[in-house]
């Protein structure tokens, strides 16, 4: 059985599949998971391969979405961004790191803010 926030992370991610897709960017695995972590999103968009971390909340009480992208989060999304190029031998592609914040308020419209280049290899 899901949880509610559980729930609303799965929302999250289909709202940013959606409007990824709408921005031309070439959605290629959704929540691929390996041994050191999982990223939410893995893209093509303008020549570079994107490593997309979706982070949904209601409110903006504790700080934006994005904010929530820990030290610790970026760190282990890098980890999972190399072991994903060695495991499919990617080599020489340019990477990045993006961030889909979206605030999803009850009986309100969603906010969907898209940050490129979020974070860099360091985290």
């Amino acid at each position: 059985m899901e949880t509610a926030a559980q729930t609303l992370g799965i929302i999250g991610e289909e709202l940013a599949f959606h409007f990824l897709k709408g921005k031309g960017y070439k959605i290629l695995l959704r929540n691929y998971e390996s041994p050191l972590g999982e990223v939410d999103l893995i893209a093509k968009e303008k020549g570079a391969l994107v490593f997309i971390e979706v982070k949904t909340r209601r409110s903006d009480d504790m700080g934006s979405p994005a904010e929530s992208v820990t030290a610790k989060k970026r760190g282990q999304i890098v980890k999972t961004a190399k072991y994903y190029l060695n495991r499919y031998g990617v080599h020489h592609v340019a990477c990045r790191f993006d961030v889909v914040s979206i605030l999803l308020p009850s009986e309100k419209d969603p906010t969907i803010e898209l940050i490129q280049d979020a974070f860099g290899e360091g985290a």
